[in-house]
This record gives structure tokens, sequence and C-alpha cells, in this order.
């Protein structure tokens, strides 16, 4: 009975097909590194007639040496002629992400708080400084509110944005006091609203 393709060992390379890769399967199974070489540079031969594309200027068969140690599964152990593509080239890992180590006093108020906190108590006391500070306790209180919809204590965030800035940017809660945010609803639809024919 004929085999169905199904039942036999996968190959590496479709588009090249099965008679390739029997062909570079059985360069493999030869003894002699020399026997192996002789039949590489056969296997070569054919494919440079089968497929002419792969063929470079001045008869440059480097990339069907490739395909060939490919399709060997980088296995073939043979006297190759140009330098040929390794696993590692073609399959290389990604670079390893640097991520932040850096402890955050707070996870609810995020990294980029912690920056701007810093930033802004370098800065020289000016009307600027007060008005940035200000956009960042409400802002502190917005974040605070997500985690808290009960409300939130307008002292504890201002002792956090002490904290945050080592003591340079220090506001009285009994003097400096944050707005009041409130949830706005989405509006229901009216009921007596008359239906549109």
């Amino acid at each position: 009975m004929i085999p169905y393709n199904t039942e036999m060992k996968p190959v590496v390379l479709p588009e090249f097909g099965r008679n390739v890769q029997g062909m570079v399967d059985y360069c493999m199974s030869l003894e002699t590194k020399e026997q192996r070489t002789e039949c590489a540079h056969s296997i070569v031969k054919i494919m440079s007639s089968m497929f002419p594309d792969l063929v470079g200027n001045n008869n440059d068969n480097s990339k069907i040496w490739d395909t060939i140690n490919i399709i060997s599964g980088f296995k073939l152990d043979v006297d190759f002629p140009c330098e040929v593509i390794t696993e590692e080239k073609l399959n290389p890992r990604p670079e390893k992400i640097p991520y932040t180590s850096s402890v955050m006093l707070y996870r609810h108020y995020g990294k980029n708080i912690e920056k701007m906190i810093k930033k802004v108590a370098d800065m020289e006391d000016s009307e600027e400084k007060d008005l940035i500070i200000s956009m960042i306790a409400h802002h502190m209180k917005k974040l605070q509110l997500i985690h808290n919809k009960e409300g939130v204590d307008d002292a504890k965030i201002l002792r956090d944005l002490k904290e945050y800035s080592g003591g340079r940017i220090d506001l009285d809660p009994q003097t400096y006091l944050l707005h009041e945010f409130k949830d706005a609803s989405q509006p229901t639809p009216s009921k007596n609203r008359k239906k549109r024919k």
C-alpha cells in the first residue's frame, strides 16, 4: 500500500517537497564525512536546477547550503564550502527586557506621581510650583477615590505628598483644603419619553 503523507515524517520545509527532504535524510545517514560531503554537493546541484531562484550571482549556492542545513535540523556534518546559517541566527533569542526593580511607596499612586513630586520639589518657590503641587495633590485624591469609593482622608494625602518629597512639600491639612469629587453617574432614560414611530 502507498503510505499517506500524514503517516510519514514531517517535512521541515514543505515548499521544497518530500523528495528534497528524503535526499537530505539519506545524506545524513551515510557513514563517513567524505561520503556525506560528496552527497551534499550532489543535492546542491539538483536543487540549483530545481530552484534557480536560490542561485546567486557567480553561481553562489550559499542559499541552497543554508536550506540543506535547515532541512537537516542543523545536524548535517559535512565540509561546507561556505559559512551556513545556524539555528541561533535563524531563531535568535529576544533580548532581555530590563525591568526597574525600584519599590513604590504606594502602588495606588503609581510611579509617575513619585517622579512628578520629586521634580516639583526641586523647583524654586513660585506660583507655577504652587499650581503644579495643587494639581498633583488633587490627582492623588482622584487616584485614592478609585480604590476607596466611600471617601478619602485629605490629611493622609498631604502626608503622602510630604513623604514622597522628603519633607520639602509640607502642606497643613487645616488650611490646605482639597476639592470634593463626586461620582457622576449616568442619567437614566426617562420612561415617559414617547417611542418614535
